[in-house]
């Protein structure tokens, strides 16, 4: 229910620049994560897969249950003379059985399985753990596609905050190449040190041309990825600090670590553990070849004329039988044997893959660990050099301005400053990104 609340207020959002000219659409990082689960095409599929393997799981279940089936017929006989037979007492022929050409036949038929060597149980319990399966391959897309949408929102975010340094990199350069040409004029410095600040300057525009068409890039990324049109204006109103300050908790409690209890979590490996389920089930139905198949069955039968009832009458007649029969496949040149290798088979692939998958896990758990280890460093030391870069270009402006520093001093300054804000920047968003991946790799 929040989601669809959320989702209904991104749309709304949506249609007020349409009554309001250029107003941006406020989007908080929870209602982009919304309206991204409620658009996305590939996770309908995944809906649609499982609603699927359900179905079929169904399917399966019914096969155990009696079938029961009516059918009718008409057939048209070629003419054949009447049965008869000659008394001794009377020369004239005595018809015994009239023929009838036209038969009406109605049937109604019921088949209930009551022993199939395990093959039925075992077909559904494997159609259950695939079904099983794809609710956790669901899950999966979500978390993939919420990391998605996390990307796209701080990778905007970042873009913005890059354009934003830029252009402040661009007032501060275009202030100083005043003060450079006022000195100019004094004759207090050289015309190659105009030239050298007007060449800082066109850089530095050149710069912000290109934080522009990111920002427009990562916009258009992030509003295809959410269903916003490609051209919609949003505003971004989650802070990274709000995020960057949320660590995210140890999975697991007791004596499990959290490794062990981040892979029961995730969606891939109980996926991998539901196909290991189903690969048994597998084997097992595979092996009732081995075994004697009994069915019951019982019918009715509305004939017209009806063989049982001599001598035949033209008209319908009721009748019934009940019955049980009994196969068993004393030999079939081992197709059986060759089923239950395949099966047993493909319950080894998917135990390999299991391992695999928790092989990958552990690793990308480690990796996103310190991965946001190192983020955590660098946002700190990113903060200290902006420190040191502002009050480096503060002292090297009032040098210059005194006349005991250069001009390239001061771009140089300016570049220092504009580094380690764009550092300081990017070392944020990448303790949140990282924050993100190891979230979604703890399965939180």
């Amino acid at each position: 229910m929040t989601r669809k609340i959320l989702t209904l207020a991104v749309a709304i959002a949506l249609a007020l620049p349409l009554l309001a000219g250029a107003q941006k659409i406020p989007l908080s990082l929870e209602e982009a994560l919304a309206a991204g689960l409620d658009s996305s095409p590939g996770l309908h599929a995944s809906r649609l897969k499982l609603e699927a393997a359900s179905a079929s799981a169904r399917e399966i279940a019914a096969g155990r249950l009696p079938a029961l089936k009516l059918g009718a017929g008409y057939t048209r006989l070629s003419e054949v003379p009447d049965f008869q037979v000659t008394l001794p007492i009377s020369p004239i022929p005595v018809v015994v059985s009239q023929s009838y050409f036209n038969n009406f036949n109605l049937r109604l038929g019921v088949q209930q399985p009551l022993f199939t060597g395990f093959r039925l149980q075992a077909g559904e319990g494997s159609a259950r753990m695939l079904e099983a399966a794809a609710g956790q391959d669901l899950a999966k897309d979500r978390a993939e596609l919420v990391f998605a949408v996390k990307n796209a929102y701080w990778g905007l975010a970042r873009a913005r905050e890059f354009e934003k340094v830029i252009d402040e990199n661009v007032r501060q350069v275009a202030e100083h190449l005043k003060d450079v040409r006022a000195f100019f004029d004094q004759g207090l410095v050289t015309r190659n040190d105009v030239l050298r600040t007007e060449l800082e300057l066109s850089n530095a525009e050149i710069m912000r041309i290109d934080a522009r068409n990111a920002a427009e890039i990562a916009l258009a990324g992030l509003a295809s990825l959410i269903g916003l049109p490609l051209d919609a204006e949003v505003d971004l109103t989650t802070p990274v600090e709000s995020q960057a300050s949320r660590l995210p908790a140890d999975a697991g409690s007791g004596e499990a670590s959290p490794v062990e209890t981040a892979l029961t979590r995730r969606p891939e490996i109980r996926s991998a553990e539901f196909r290991i389920s189903a690969a048994e089930q597998g084997v097992k139905a595979a092996r009732s070849g081995f075994y004697p198949q009994v069915l019951l069955t019982g019918n009715y039968y509305y004939l017209r004329p009806n063989p049982r009832f001599l001598p035949a009458l033209d008209r319908f007649k009721g009748t019934w039988d009940v019955g049980l029969s009994v196969s068993f496949d004393v030999w079939n040149w081992g197709q059986t044997k060759r089923q239950t290798e395949q099966a047993e088979a493909r319950l080894g692939q998917a135990r390999d893959a299991r391992k695999a998958l928790e092989d990958l896990a552990v690793l990308e758990i480690a990796q996103c660990r310190l991965s946001l280890a190192r983020a955590g460093e660098k946002v700190r030391v990113a903060g200290q050099a902006v420190g040191q870069a502002e009050e480096n270009l503060r002292v090297t402006r009032e040098r210059f301005k005194q006349g005991v520093a250069l001009s390239a001093d001061v771009l140089d300054a300016e570049v220092a400053l504009l580094r380690a804000k764009l550092g300081r920047t990017q070392a944020s968003i990448d303790q949140v990104l990282a924050q993100a991946r190891l979230e979604k790799a703890l399965g939180d």
